[in-house]
C-alpha cells in the first residue's frame, strides 16, 4: 500500500476474524516498526507477544477497573480520567457499572497481544517538574507503537493501542515478569480485522493547526 493509503486508512480494529497472525507476517511488522524515533535514540522499548489466551483473559480483567470508572464517568457527563478535572462520582458507582463486553473483548478475541513497555532509565523526561501531568517520555515509545498498527494495516491485518490496564501496572508486573525499571505504556491486540474502514472522521486541518501561536490564524494550506 502507499504509505499515505495506510495513514488515512489505519483505524482502531476492535473486532477480529479467526485468522491467525503468523510468526512471519508479526515479524515483518517489527523489522519495519523498529525504525521508529525514540528519545535520544535510545530505543528503549521492549514488547512482549502474548499469544496465551489465559493471559490474555487477564489481562483483560485488569482493564476492567479503569474501564468501569471510564463509562461511570461518562454516564455522569465527566471527561473520563481527565487529569484536570477530577471525578466526583463515588467509587460505589463505579463498582457498579457495567462494561460493554466489546470493550475487553479484543483482548481476548485477537490472536495476538502487545504489551509495549519502556526503559524509565533510558527516557528524557523534559516535563517531570512542571506542575502537570507527563507527557515527553511517551516520545520515546509512542511512535514505535503507531509504526506497528501502520505496519499491521500495510500487511492487511489491525489493532488498537489502549491503556485501561495500566493502572494495574503491579499486577502487570507480576503476570509478565516485567523490571520495575521498566513502565507498561500500551496493550495492543493485534489481528485480522472483521471489516476494513475506509473513510475515517478526523477534524479538517483548520480546526487544529494554526500559524506563528497557538492563537494564531487558522492554517488553510
Amino acid at each position: 500500500m502507499e504509505l499515505y493509503d495506510v495513514m488515512r486508512t489505519t483505524f482502531a480494529a476492535r473486532e477480529f476474524t479467526d485468522d491467525p497472525l503468523p510468526d512471519e507476517v508479526l515479524g515483518r511488522i517489527f523489522d519495519n516498526a523498529r525504525f521508529a524515533p525514540s528519545g535520544g535514540n535510545r530505543q528503549g522499548a521492549h514488547v512482549i507477544v502474548v499469544r496465551d489466551e489465559g493471559v490474555r483473559r487477564r489481562l483483560a480483567e485488569l482493564s476492567a477497573p479503569a474501564a468501569r470508572r471510564y463509562f461511570a464517568q461518562l454516564t455522569a457527563g465527566e471527561s473520563p480520567w481527565n487529569p484536570i478535572h477530577s471525578s466526583g462520582v463515588p467509587q460505589d458507582v463505579i463498582d457498579k457499572t457495567d462494561i460493554p463486553e466489546t470493550f475487553t473483548a479484543p483482548l481476548i478475541n485477537a490472536p495476538v497481544v502487545l504489551v509495549v513497555c519502556v526503559d524509565l532509565g533510558v527516557v528524557a523526561a523534559l516535563d517531570q517538574e512542571l506542575d502537570r501531568v507527563g507527557i515527553a517520555s511517551g516520545a520515546s515509545v509512542y511512535p514505535l507503537v503507531w509504526n506497528i498498527l501502520l505496519a499491521a494495516r500495510s500487511e492487511g491485518y489491525g489493532g488498537t493501542l489502549t491503556t485501561m490496564a495500566i493502572p494495574q501496572e503491579e499486577q502487570i508486573r507480576e503476570l509478565l515478569g516485567v523490571p520495575d525499571t521498566q513502565a507498561v505504556a500500551a496493550i495492543v491486540p493485534l489481528g485480522k480485522p472483521a471489516r476494513q474502514l475506509m473513510r475515517l472522521r478526523r477534524q479538517p486541518v483548520a480546526e487544529f493547526v494554526t500559524r506563528e501561536r497557538f492563537d494564531g490564524p487558522a492554517f488553510d494550506g
